[in-house]
């Protein structure tokens, strides 16, 4: 999967505080993932958030 930093990605299970929405701090062998709703920041195993997730919205730049 093509995850970038600054993707957010939509979970199928939700964090402990509701939100099911992560934005990635940092991709590689793991990732680096900030909590949208309450901003707590850990790090997951790759292979374990690629089959957790259901959508990546990526905010795409525009120069002007």
């Amino acid at each position: 999967m093509d995850i970038r930093t600054g993707d957010i990605l939509t979970m199928k299970k939700n964090h402990p505080c509701g939100s099911n929405e992560m934005f990635v701090l940092r991709s590689g062998m793991d990732f680096r993932l900030r909590c949208v709703g309450c901003g707590r920041e850990f790090m997951v195993a790759r292979n374990k958030i690629e089959k957790n997730i259901r959508k990546v919205r990526r905010e795409e730049k525009t120069d002007v």
